[in-house]
């Protein structure tokens, strides 16, 4: 029998069923009414043109689209391990619900992880473990030529905007941070009320777009920044080169999301469509890059000023550092996001494939700095992934000397990682422009949750580094983390990759760098 034969047949009975609820009985009715409507919609979908599905098999098509759209929930919910899931699975975001709500995260009868699976890593721990400190330790963040250094947490909130986060996101967030002293990275949307009103202390971020410092014709507008960074609540100020979800792209919010609120934060009119470019206008070469950071201390009353990327060419940032050392003047910070990072929605092509995971971003900007000389007077910054005490571990061995975490906190806050973050329907209120969803994250309860989870994930932190035998980041060393190569091979990151010794590559760079080294422009972004 053919579709069309089908679906005649549905209208067909349904008219007739019509037909016996008048001549018969009112009940016909409950049967008329169902093969009306899916009659009516077998005949729309073997007349529509746009699906090939509905126009083959017209109204069970329907349950392909259906199967589609639940489909995330189905794998997360019934299908998926407790560790396979991705990004983050299900053993990550349990221990961050459990210790946001502060309950038990102890998990009894040992790890479901295969321990032999080729790039599992671990930490070492020490026969003589060591007791763990009362306070977590702070990182002063001020080179030389900053005036108002700011000791910063081992974890903080990393930089999520207003507008991608719903205003009671940040509430919470800032709120958080305010209650258990740690820092929030603005993102590069604006300074808004909502950073501002509980009194957190915040990273105000600038992007390529230079909102809430922003000419009318899109340019970096320096009063209106020196204003704002003067505010008691900014502690340091970010220059976003590139962030890892995107790297080497702009953004743009369409017009429809641009209300009057945003536009008054962004600096940006109201109902327009903003454009992020991928470049920045203030600097062009390395020099210029770094002669505008040491302007951004200066505008900022002598702040801790430092920029955020994700790594791409070695070469460039060799560049960088050839910069620095010839202009005299360092950032006070460098933020390395991993490719593997990222809240906000980007292109597939970029998200898999394109910028440095964290891992090796951090190992070349720790390298670079120690071979020329710089390391001790810029401290880096660590964001992609990090959600446990084992996370930040591990970045600190690598390099880092403190942790930021976006989509952790995300989770701190409600989120379920539902992957609905660019449609503006986010089912718990994070990430959503919308009143009525937004609504849903309730302010008061999720304040004191960010708070629990920072706490008790640098509590596990310190916890695994006494148990190394280390009481403070400094003290860590690559030798303490190591990497399985193959089922019977495992080594150490001081045997896996190399380490350069402080000022080694401007007294004689090692045979891996001397190219690099060599072409490294300062006046010049080097392909």
């Amino acid at each position: 029998m053919t579709r069309i034969a089908i679906v005649a047949l549905t209208l067909v009975a349904g008219v007739l069923a019509s037909l016996a609820s008048g001549l018969l009985s009112p009940w016909w009715l409950f049967a008329a009414v169902p093969f009306v409507l899916l009659g009516l919609l077998g005949t729309a979908d073997l007349l529509q043109r746009r699906h090939s599905v509905l126009r083959n098999y017209p109204v069970l098509g329907h349950a392909r689209f259906l199967m589609e759209a639940i489909r995330p929930e189905l794998q997360q919910y019934f299908i998926e391990r407790n560790y396979d899931g991705r990004p983050f699975d299900r053993d990550v975001r349990s221990i961050v619900y459990e210790r946001a709500k502060g309950t038990e995260a102890e998990e009894p009868y040992g790890t479901e992880r295969d321990v032999y699976e080729t790039g599992y890593e671990f930490l070492i721990p020490s026969m003589a473990p060591r007791p763990v400190p009362k306070s977590p330790p702070r990182v002063r963040i001020g080179g030389p030529d900053c005036t108002r250094p700011y000791d910063m947490a081992l974890l903080n909130v990393s930089a999520m905007s207003f507008g991608s986060l719903s205003a009671n996101a940040v509430l919470a967030l800032n709120g958080g941070a305010a209650a258990g002293g740690f820092a929030q990275d603005t993102g590069e949307g604006g300074l808004s009320e909502y950073h501002l009103r509980p009194g957190g202390d915040l990273v105000w971020e600038v992007g390529t777009g230079y909102f809430g410092c922003r000419t009318p014709d899109g340019d970096f507008d320096p009063a209106e920044f020196a204003d704002k960074a003067a505010h008691d609540h900014v502690k340091c100020v970010s220059l976003k080169l590139s962030q890892g979800a995107k790297p080497g792209i702009g953004g743009v919010l369409p017009g429809a999301k641009v209300n009057a609120e945003i536009a008054r934060v962004r600096d940006v009119p109201e109902g327009r469509t903003v454009v992020s470019p991928p470049y920045h206008r203030v600097f062009s070469t390395p020099r210029e890059l770094v002669r505008f950071i040491a302007r951004m201390r200066e505008l900022s009353g002598g702040k801790p000023a430092g920029f955020k990327l994700c790594v791409g060419s070695r070469r460039q940032f060799l560049a960088v550092c050839k910069a620095m050392l010839e202009e005299g003047t360092t950032p006070d910070f460098i933020v390395v996001d991993g490719a593997e990072g990222g809240t906000g929605a980007a292109p597939l092509e970029f998200a898999d494939h394109v910028g440095t995971p964290l891992t090796e971003g951090l190992l070349t900007v720790h390298n670079a700095l120690v071979g020329t000389g710089l390391r001790d007077r810029i401290k880096i910054g660590a964001s992609g992934k990090i959600a446990t005490g084992t996370d930040l571990v591990k970045r600190l061995v690598q390099g880092a000397d403190y942790g930021n975490a976006a989509r952790a906190m995300m989770f701190a806050v409600g989120c379920i990682q539902a992957q609905r973050c660019h449609t503006n329907t986010c089912p718990t209120g994070v990430t959503t422009q919308d009143p009525r969803r937004a609504r849903a994250l309730d302010v008061r309860d999720k304040t004191p949750r960010v708070q629990r989870f920072q706490e008790a994930t640098v509590a596990g932190a310190l916890q695994i580094m006494a148990s190394m035998g280390v009481t403070d980041p400094a003290e860590l060393r690559p030798h303490m983390l190591h990497r399985r190569i193959d089922p019977v091979t495992e080594r150490s990151y001081e045997e896996l990759y190399e380490w350069l010794e402080p000022g080694q590559l401007l007294a004689g760079p090692p045979a891996a760098w001397a190219a690099d080294w060599k072409a490294a422009d300062p006046d010049r972004f080097t392909v």
